[in-house]
């Protein structure tokens, strides 16, 4: 009598990245603009995050931004679907760069805040999912952007509001 082996339940998953390390230096000698248009050539290494989530840039204009992401089983939660962690990390990432992509050389920014609405759910038979993360207004000292996630019919899976602080070059207080 042959017995039926069971499917196997543990997975794994590798993540290869670049260490940031070597290019820090590097990264305020460029406009946002022209950082993101770096990555998108593959003349710059793409942030360790990306390697994570499968995130991709797309295209990026000024203020705006468009990059693919692809969920899959790693990514789930308890109940079976994908983490809200994930949507988060894909809309910071699309309203960040979206400010990034306005930034003079030597400015940097960090994300203040981000409200994220989740409105359906993602699995991994979802698929693909595109970003677009657009600024709503530029500030001196923060500005803000809102993003969407949609599947590849478009339907919107969740959306985000953010605000960025823009930090200037130049001694702390």
């Amino acid at each position: 009598m042959t017995q039926q082996s069971e499917p196997p339940t543990h997975r794994s998953r590798t993540i290869n990245y670049q260490s940031p390390e070597a290019d820090k230096g590097k990264l305020f000698e460029q406009t946002g603009i022209e950082a993101l248009r770096a990555l998108i050539a593959g003349t710059a290494p793409p942030p360790p995050i990306s390697s994570h989530i499968g995130l991709e840039f797309v295209s990026v204009s000024d203020g705006d931004v468009v990059m693919t992401a692809q969920p899959d089983e790693s990514h789930y939660n308890p109940i079976g679907s994908v983490h809200g962690g994930f949507f988060a990390t894909v809309l910071d990432s699309a309203c960040g760069c979206a400010v990034h992509s306005t930034l003079p050389a030597g400015v940097g920014y960090t994300s203040l805040e981000i409200k994220v609405s989740f409105l359906r759910p993602i699995t991994a038979e979802t698929g693909a999912v595109t970003a677009h993360g657009w600024v709503t207004r530029r500030g001196r000292s923060a500005s803000f952007a809102e993003a969407d996630i949609r599947d590849s019919e478009g339907r919107v899976l969740a959306t985000a509001s953010s605000t960025c602080l823009i930090i200037q070059p130049g001694p702390t207080q």
